[in-house]
């Protein structure tokens, strides 16, 4: 069994140092291939993002609760609005975070595989690899400018929430209540395209799974 606490050492140290080919060669000694790490790591992004999908539905949700609300404790809905919106921030950042995971793998993958490509004596076998290397490139890269995409279509969300929250606090009254409102409608479009991207970033993640799954390249 591998060494959970091994892991977390090198993680720590590698980080610190910043010397990403020294860290993934420390995992590999211990049985932590490029290939998996990878794969991980696009699971991981890919649960960040429908985490992050189902908060950020979740907000809307409350977003429009306050607003088809008349009067009432006015703090209540500030704080409610406020809780929600830091959860979503927290998800955004998790998202962001998980996306440079496999964005740093994955570089070191294709920058090893690359190399191993010259060392080829056989043609057949090189050229085979070869166009492994390219299809699983490619397919990366789509993945990778999807996972891009939908996250930068939180930053839009985020902006317009975090306004909202922020005048909410600033004039817990009747007018508070009304620009709320009249943003609904502009926020419930933007989460919409949010929630579309993060969905096609999913799947194609999913895809991209089963890809790196399939047997290796020789």
């Amino acid at each position: 069994m591998k060494s959970l606490l091994a892991l977390a050492i090198l993680s720590v140290a590698f980080c610190v140092s910043g010397c990403s080919s020294a860290y993934y060669g420390a995992l590999e000694k211990l049985g932590y291939a490029k290939r998996d790490l990878l794969v991980d790591r696009v699971a991981d992004a890919r649960e960040s993002q429908t985490e992050a999908k189902e908060q950020f539905a979740d907000a809307l949700e409350q977003f429009l609760a306050v607003t088809k609300t008349d009067g009432g404790d006015l703090q209540k809905k500030y704080e409610a609005l406020s809780a929600e919106f830091k959860r979503s921030e927290a998800r955004a950042a998790e998202v962001r975070d998980r996306i440079d995971a496999v964005e740093s793998v994955a570089e070191a993958l294709f920058k090893e595989w690359a190399a191993e490509l010259k060392q080829y004596s056989n043609s057949a076998l090189r050229s085979e690899s070869q166009r492994q290397f390219d299809a699983t490139r490619r397919n990366y890269d789509n993945v990778l400018r999807l996972m891009r995409r939908a996250a930068e279509r939180m930053d839009p969300v985020l902006a317009t929430f975090r306004d909202q929250v922020l005048f909410l606090k600033h004039n817990l009254n009747a007018r508070a209540l009304a620009s709320l409102d009249s943003t609904q409608r502009t926020l419930q479009a933007d989460i919409s395209r949010l929630v579309a991207d993060m969905e096609a970033s999913i799947r194609e993640s999913e895809s991209f799974i089963k890809t790196l799954q399939a047997p290796a390249a020789p």
